[in-house]
């Protein structure tokens, strides 16, 4: 029998419209590398989302080739990217960033974020530094939202970040993931288009957020934006059937399907921390997105893993952090039967 799968969001196929949209199109003939009206039409749809007619937006393949792309464009060969210790660029890209000649510069977190205090002081401490140009300057933040534990950026704490990004000539720069499972968040407290406001570029998401693949980096900074496809292309991230991009983003961005979808799975995700917290099971980071951390006894998720297949994370003698990860294609009777596994696990024998 097949495992009941509420391991991560990126571990499914795709949305039926996107399933229907590249079956529908597979006949038609384009210009390649993202050169063709999909690309286009999808590009368009991205601008009038975020508010911003003049904001380029490529197309790229995965999360960490978006990410490591960027951040080589962005920043000049002595300069590093502030992140949380957490973050993505630190903990789960394989050296992806330092690979580009990028050094990674980790900041102490406990929910996953950064804030503008802690980047302050790190770019004051290296400017007052008599020694500074013997060490790696920082030119960026880097953040996630949502961040790798399930937490939220809010409207304020982005502002106080940008603020402090002008202060010191640092981009701004937002992984944008799982972005679809940020936007219903009852913690995040603004609009798309003030959200993209913010930053210098950030992607929105969609292999973890109902693509088979893809990304869209947006970027809002002329100057990252002038010679962007050369670097694309330098890094053998020009896909030659663009449109398969292109095709996918027309889909996420029809209507409000993009918002629906992280709705969703917020939705499944809501009702498993309901659960957990029936059965007695603390959450071990909090996280309004779809994301859920607990602190399970390793008996059970030794029992539950017979059937059902998710992540663990911070392993423990006795108990260990769970993480179930509801994505694009949970439903309520996906939701249901992991609950049962996870009620029948947790029974004393």
């Amino acid at each position: 029998m097949q495992k009941l799968r509420i391991e991560c969001d990126y571990a499914d196929g795709a949305i039926p419209e996107i399933i229907d949209a590249l079956v529908k199109t597979n006949g038609e003939f384009h210009p390649g590398y993202g050169a063709d009206s999909h690309c286009e039409h999808a590009s368009e749809l991205i601008r009038e989302k975020i508010g911003d007619p003049d904001a380029c937006v490529q197309f790229l393949s995965g999360g960490t080739q978006t990410n490591a792309l960027l951040i080589s464009v962005a920043l000049r060969p002595w300069q590093g990217a502030l992140c949380a210790d957490t973050g993505h660029i630190s903990e789960h890209e394989t050296g992806a960033v330092e690979a580009t000649g990028h050094k990674v510069l980790p900041l102490p977190s406990e929910d996953g974020k950064i804030n503008a205090e802690q980047v302050r002081e790190y770019c004051r401490a290296h400017w007052a530094n008599s020694d500074h140009e013997h060490i790696v300057m920082p030119g960026m933040v880097y953040i996630s939202e949502p961040t790798e534990t399930g937490s939220i950026y809010t409207k304020a704490e982005l502002q106080a970040l940008l603020d402090v990004c002008k202060e010191y000539d640092l981009y701004l720069y937002g992984d944008g993931a799982r972005l679809a499972y940020a936007l219903p968040a009852e913690d995040f407290d603004m609009t798309l288009p003030e959200f993209a406001s913010f930053f210098d570029a950030f992607y929105i998401g969609g292999t973890k957020c109902g693509a088979l693949f893809g990304e869209a980096l947006v970027l809002r900074t002329p100057e990252l934006a002038e010679n962007i496809r050369y670097a694309v292309k330098r890094a053998g991230a020009m896909l030659a059937k663009g449109r398969l991009l292109g095709i996918q983003f027309e889909e996420l961005m029809t209507g409000d399907r993009y918002y629906k979808i992280g709705e969703n799975a917020l939705r499944q995700a809501q009702t498993i921390k309901e659960a957990c917290a029936r059965l007695g099971y603390p959450e071990a980071h909090h996280s309004t997105t779809n994301q859920i951390f607990v602190t399970i006894p390793n008996h059970v998720l030794d029992r539950l893993e017979q059937n059902v297949s998710f992540s663990r994370w911070e392993e423990g003698p006795d108990t260990t952090v769970a993480r179930f990860c509801p994505g694009a294609s949970a439903s309520d009777e996906m939701t249901r039967q992991f609950v049962e596994e996870l009620e029948k696990a947790s029974r004393t024998e």
